[in-house]
């Protein structure tokens, strides 16, 4: 193994050790870590499409429940920017083009963890809705798990990526979001809406980057 080789690799493992030090069980299965990375990327990406299209579901059928129509245009405000606006995302073709495999993936990382959180606060902000539909409760609840499962999913690939062994130590600390329990109802409502707008927009995002990786591998030149 080349010298140069052993030192890219160790500077990944010191940058994402947070996120690699931790002991995985990856999307509902037990064979993940001994299948090979190109089944595993594949069984995340349809993790991946999955959350995205439960997503889609959740968020309409609150906006369908609780938004009126003149508010839903107003999401997109600077008072309801999203949360993860400010993590180092890549957001256009040339910057995504330009970054390496193990940074597409880090950035995959990065959004399903800055969600996990909020995802927790949404389960329980719902509960306080008269009349939440069953389903809408069910569909945030399956959100919430599945994305722990791609987390552990892109974790494993991580490791499998970088060629390196499995270690376990305690789990990594995700991003904490404060919330004002004071606000008014309707902003309330605006604020829970805008959570589930950005995330199926994020989603969206992961569910792409995920597809960009496989198409480097297989189809390395010609990945739109």
């Amino acid at each position: 193994m080349h010298k140069g080789n052993v030192i890219q690799r160790g500077a990944w493992a010191f940058f994402l050790w947070p996120f690699l030090f931790t002991k995985c069980v990856p999307l509902d299965c037990q064979d993940c870590p001994s299948i090979s990375q190109e089944k595993l990327l594949d069984r995340v990406i349809q993790h991946a499409e999955l959350i995205y299209r439960v997503s889609e579901e959740s968020c309409t059928l609150f906006e369908e429940m609780f938004v009126p129509f003149p508010l839903r245009l107003q999401r997109n405000q600077a008072g309801y920017a999203c949360i993860t606006k400010a993590l180092p995302i890549p957001s256009s073709k040339s910057e995504i083009q330009q970054i390496s495999d193990p940074w597409l993936l880090h950035s995959v990382l990065l959004l399903v963890q800055s969600w996990i959180e909020p995802l927790v606060y949404l389960q329980t902000t719902l509960d306080r809705y008269v009349n939440a539909p069953e389903s809408l409760l069910n569909k945030t609840k399956w959100l919430s798990e599945k994305l722990l499962s791609l987390e552990q999913g892109v974790l494993v690939l991580f490791t499998k990526m970088l060629n390196e062994g499995m270690v376990s130590t305690t789990n990594s600390e995700h991003a904490m979001f404060q919330y004002d329990v004071q606000l008014e109802m309707l902003e309330s409502i605006m604020k829970d809406y805008t959570l589930f707008n950005c995330f199926k927009k994020d989603a969206h995002k992961i569910e792409t980057f995920l597809k960009l990786l496989k198409c480097r591998k297989t189809d390395k030149y010609n990945c739109a």
